[in-house]
């Protein structure tokens, strides 16, 4: 059967994270647009996946109309402000988990999260989108249907975050506002406790059942 035609998706990183998120949203079929600072590594990453990803150039406007800031927190906000008002208009998906480096808490202003400060330096018309932080990339790359966690104030943002998290295979659970990033990052961070300490591994991933 031959795939629907499906929209650009734009992935701001070249690690673990974005390729494990562009294989699969290659594999259902949508046209991924890979951007990297270095634009080696956008190419190569984009060169494993069919002829559908292309490798944008850093600081222009996103192909996508969904973009997944695919970086570690600590270069979110240096990437959101060189591609600016470039922004305007898209979704912006946060995957980040702002934690120490001895991952003894987060590192956000108390009340925040890494999401709402994201969210503070998007333009206007931008919408800041919660998801994927809870899952490893290396468990994600797999193509197992797992649960994904999805927090936005805008309805329409995060419809479209749930609509390319079910194409992409997994369960997209709405959790509430932006604000519930908060417990998301924090969920995060036990995840990584867990894995280091009472699971005594990293092939984990957080399931809901429900009834």
């Amino acid at each position: 059967m031959r795939k629907l035609a499906m929209s650009t998706i734009s992935i701001i990183g070249s690690g673990s994270m974005a390729a494990a998120i562009a294989g699969r949203a290659d594999r259902a079929g949508y046209h991924v647009e890979v951007v990297s600072r270095d634009p080696a590594k956008a190419r190569a990453l984009a060169d494993k996946l069919t002829d559908k990803a292309t490798a944008g150039t850093y600081g222009a406007p996103p192909a996508g109309d969904i973009v997944i800031l695919a970086v570690p927190y600590s270069s979110v906000a240096a990437v959101v402000a060189d591609f600016g008002n470039t922004l305007d208009g898209k979704v912006i998906v946060d995957i980040t988990n702002p934690v120490a480096p001895d991952l003894s808490g987060l590192v956000t202003p108390h009340g925040s999260s890494g999401a709402q400060e994201t969210a503070k330096g998007l333009p206007a018309g931008a919408h800041a989108v919660k998801a994927f932080n809870t899952i490893f990339g290396h468990v994600l790359a797999r193509g197992d249907r797992l649960d994904a966690f999805i927090a936005a104030d805008d309805a329409q943002a995060k419809a479209r975050v749930s609509a390319f998290v079910e194409r992409l295979g997994l369960r997209p659970f709405d959790v509430g506002g932006l604000q519930m990033a908060h417990a998301l990052e924090a969920l995060g961070l036990m995840v990584i406790g867990l894995a280091r300490n009472g699971a005594g591994t990293w092939d984990l991933a957080m399931h809901v059942k429900v009834g």
